[in-house]
């Protein structure tokens, strides 16, 4: 099996062409190839095939075999791989996932001026970064999910700051959101906003996150009965009105140097609760992410580097 390791900001994961090369057991051998002492190493194995739908599809596992529904900084490396090896001369794509079809914009650059392996180039071309349409933002309790009291209602929810979520976004006024919501963990009050991309999200904030214990506090949240099926957690500092620090628990794997989905959220809740404009520096401990909400369009766009690592031979069907 031939593959491909890359990374988008630290986020790493095994990338296979299942166009020309099927594999079985892809759960399995998810976790066979994320060890990072007897395997590859990485988040996870991403797959791209064939769609009828879009351009391709990505089909992503991960680390513990789990299949995922999306990965913001995953799907940006399948837009490079699919380029870079010349599976499409297109600069914008459209990609299939579990979280719906997201398009792609592509910057190329001459292969010299790119960071990474140069293994392959298209025409001597690379994908240096990606614009992902990540689509809109969805706050309703029930499809994130978030298990609420009576009361969490939008326009009654305490902290809301004077700002109505359900007119700025076009929601029922009447529908639940939970922005701004008062938890409270070990005796420490936080004001949480809960949003999904794709996969669900808790936005809360923090005075200094360079120093916050959140391998304390991330696996509190991740297992608290609000979520029942467990939540990321993001802990935000903001910086100013166009840049936030931002460091996540992922459920599931624990914290990680990078989440495109959470930085998205992030965003989205920083801009709900007005603390920051419309387009945001989100700084992660891989690296930045350019996040940018488009309200009239309900929209929200990502963009950030994909770096491809190396290229690899794996024999799955002896190796154990």
């Amino acid at each position: 099996m031939n593959f491909t390791k890359m990374h988008g900001i630290g986020n790493d994961y095994v990338y296979v062409n299942c166009i020309e090369n099927e594999i079985a057991n892809p759960s399995e051998l998810a976790v066979r190839l994320s060890d990072r002492h007897f395997g590859i190493g990485s988040d996870g194995l991403i797959l791209i095939r064939r769609s009828s739908k879009a351009d391709f599809m990505m089909d992503m596992y991960n680390a513990d075999g789990s299949q995922g529904k999306m990965c913001g900084n995953g799907i940006r490396c399948v837009g490079k791989y699919v380029y870079d090896h010349g599976l499409t001369d297109k600069k914008i794509v459209t990609i299939e996932t579990l979280s719906g079809i997201k398009t792609l914009n592509l910057k190329i650059d001459p292969v010299g001026l790119v960071e990474g392996y140069p293994a392959v180039s298209n025409n001597g071309y690379v994908v240096s970064q990606v614009t992902v349409n990540m689509g809109a933002p969805v706050f309703e309790p029930e499809m994130i999910p978030v298990k609420l009291s009576e009361g969490y209602v939008a326009g009654k929810i305490s902290n809301i700051m004077e700002i109505n979520p359900a007119k700025d976004i076009g929601i029922n006024p009447d529908e639940k959101v939970v922005i701004g919501m008062g938890i409270v963990m070990d005796r420490e009050y936080f004001s949480g906003t809960c949003v999904s991309m794709g996969n669900p999200h808790c936005i809360v904030y923090v005075d200094n996150v360079d120093d916050y214990p959140v391998e304390v506090m991330g696996p509190k949240f991740e297992m608290n009965r609000l979520f029942p099926d467990r939540i990321n957690t993001e802990f935000v500092e903001v910086v100013d009105r166009t840049h936030v620090k931002m460091r996540v628990w992922e459920r599931g794997s624990g914290e990680t140097l990078a989440c495109g989905t959470g930085a998205c959220a992030t965003a989205v809740a920083c801009i709900l609760n007005k603390k920051t404009d419309d387009e945001v520096t989100v700084s992660l401990l891989g690296g930045d992410l350019k996040i940018r909400w488009d309200r009239e369009e309900n929209v929200v766009f990502m963009t950030g580097p994909a770096t491809t690592v190396f290229e690899g031979t794996y024999d799955y069907t002896t190796n154990n």
